[in-house]
């Protein structure tokens, strides 16, 4: 039996993932740690494992982040982004490098397993010496020598001006860079650590294991990717029974019908944004649409819904999407990947974050439309939903990258990898020296 400590940031599109992969080690008789909020206790603990909850690091909700992290105040776009990244990603690592540190004096582990989108748990391994994994939960954003840099949601470029584009943007990627630069340098100091690297993107991928979700389709198919890459497609819970599932009372009316279900995810849950131009969009077709809010307990809308649509805070994925014959998304990376795992095409508004990267993806890899926005008008919409429903290729194509996803091997896929990195030679960087 080996000893796992596996971190998620507080947000349930980063928790789902790696509890995933959390209960397959319990599964395979593992003794697993979850270090995420308080928030998910009863999420962690129904999977077997022992919750570390954040304590140093600032605890905080992921439906109300400026109650915590008050510069995110009325920021969206580019940026909400880099406020994310200096906050959240790296001003919390101090932190969480205290709480992991005082768990592995408490016990320690056999691997650190985290996800990508902080800085502490790559300190914390620098800081003790242990073998570190990475499971990259949204799409891959490691360096590349090839297409554009990750991260500005846009396609490999053909031709000679394109590749000329693509060289051009990843030579200005340590300038847009530089502004983390600063806040890493601090994180690495309030760690206690020495100079060392402070370029974030990389920093977040242990250069030991990287388990990356997805699958080569929705990497622009990239060729320079290392060996210790290893694509494990979605992560997630074997679905619960569907007796156990609670299900809306209008669940019947989705038989016989063609069904559309929109959705924003659990972060930037403002209706306006894409819920309300999509059901004025939908509301003349003849399809039944299934809006979620992403928001537990709130099953309605601030705003009068067509008779074809129905609302609930969130509906079960694994039983909602064989259901569903297309899907309308702000670009969740969780949220994508589990509507091509059913095979299911989409229609992509992604807007903040990571989201307009995600859009690219799925649009370069030929399962969806990108629209390029992440509050499109109520025409693009329409026009968009009509051309997915009505093209063919697309659902091949969406029903192709389904078998792809599920030969990746998902969470146990996964698991199987983290016992064959604790088990195999690895090289151990060395204990830092601490200030």
């Amino acid at each position: 039996m080996a000893r796992f400590l596996v971190t998620a940031m507080p947000f349930t599109g980063h928790v789902a993932p790696m509890i995933a992969v959390a209960a397959a080690l319990v599964s395979r008789g593992h003794g697993v740690r979850v270090y995420t909020g308080a928030a998910f206790r009863g999420r962690v603990e129904a999977t077997g494992a022992r919750l570390v909850p954040w304590s140093s690091a600032p605890d905080f909700d992921e439906q109300d982040l400026p109650a915590t992290f008050p510069r995110l105040v009325g920021k969206k776009g580019l940026g909400q982004l880099l406020v994310n990244m200096e906050d959240l990603f790296v001003g919390t690592a101090p932190g969480q490098v205290a709480d992991l540190a005082a768990e592995w004096e408490r016990e320690p582990w056999d691997a650190l397993v985290s996800e990508e989108t902080s800085l502490g748990p790559r300190l914390v391994a620098e800081r003790i010496g242990c073998r570190w994994a990475t499971v990259a939960i949204a799409s891959l954003n490691l360096p590349s020598s090839q297409g554009p840099p990750p991260g500005l949601g846009l396609a490999p470029g053909r031709g000679t001006l394109g590749r000329a584009r693509d060289a051009a943007l990843r030579g200005l990627v340590p300038i847009l860079a530089g502004r983390l630069t600063g806040p890493v340098a601090r994180a690495r100091s309030d760690a206690g650590l020495l100079r060392g690297p402070v370029r974030f993107d990389h920093l977040v991928h242990s250069p030991q294991l990287i388990l990356a979700t997805g699958v080569p389709a929705l990497d622009h198919r990239r060729t320079d990717r290392p060996g210790t890459l290893r694509w494990v497609g979605r992560l997630a819970l074997p679905p619960a029974p569907a007796s156990a599932a609670p299900l809306p009372a209008w669940w019947p009316d989705l038989a016989g019908r063609s069904v559309v279900h929109v959705t924003q995810g659990t972060q930037n849950v403002d209706p306006a944004d894409l819920l309300l131009p999509a059901l004025e969009a939908l509301a003349g077709l003849d399809v039944l649409v299934v809006a979620t809010t992403g928001v537990r307990g709130q099953h309605a809308l601030p705003f009068p819904v067509p008779a074809n649509a129905r609302v609930a805070d969130f509906v079960p994925h694994d039983l909602l999407l064989p259901e569903v014959d297309l899907v309308v998304t702000n670009g969740g990376w969780g949220g994508v990947l589990a509507a091509l795992e059913h095979g299911v095409p989409l229609v992509v508004a992604g807007g903040d974050l990571d989201k307009p990267e995600v859009a690219a993806r799925v649009a370069s890899a030929g399962v969806g439309l990108n629209l390029r926005t992440g509050r499109p008008g109520v025409g693009a919409l329409r026009a968009a939903v009509h051309a997915a429903l009505g093209d063919d290729a697309l659902r091949a194509r969406a029903r192709a990258l389904a078998t792809e996803l599920a030969s990746a091997g998902g969470a146990g896929g996964a698991a199987l990898a983290l016992e064959e990195f604790v088990a195999g030679p690895v090289d151990l960087p060395p204990r830092e020296i601490t200030t």
